[in-house]
């Protein structure tokens, strides 16, 4: 992953497969860090239930709301707490409907446990290294 400056507070972001989505503080329509967070918990999960289910019916209806609150901590430092990944989601009457309906919830327990690479990070508490790349401070 690349984050290019655009200007300030507005950054371009760049996959090693040529994708691109732009992300600033919040002040325009571009993703904020945080709500890139909680995009990437809520979606690696969402892929991960669809998956599953899907094999058994399509759904009518598949949506994930991801939510949590922004605090400062007892040491002055901000971060997430109450993180929540809530589904939505329907399939069709029938037997096809039903197998889908019944691997729901296994689905949703095995992204949370084993499957989703983001969110059993995000739990687990994995050290972030922060480092300046030898030459950056100037020409």
């Amino acid at each position: 992953m690349e984050i290019e400056r655009a200007s300030v507070g507005k950054y371009v972001l760049r996959n090693v497969r040529g994708g691109s989505m732009s992300m600033g503080t919040g002040q325009d329509a571009s993703f904020t860090p945080v709500e890139l967070l909680l995009a990437a918990i809520g979606a690696c999960t969402a892929i991960d239930v669809d998956h599953i289910t899907a094999r058994r019916a399509e759904p009518t209806q598949f949506s994930v709301q991801v939510t949590g609150d922004k605090i400062r901590d007892e040491a002055g430092g901000n971060r997430m707490q109450n993180l929540t990944v809530e589904f939505t989601v329907t399939f069709p009457q029938g037997a096809d409907g039903d197998r889908a309906r019944e691997a729901l919830p296994r689905s949703l327990q095995q992204s949370h446990e084993r499957l989703c690479t983001v969110s059993r990070t995000v739990e687990l508490g994995i050290p972030v290294s922060i480092v300046e790349a030898a030459g950056s401070t100037g020409d």
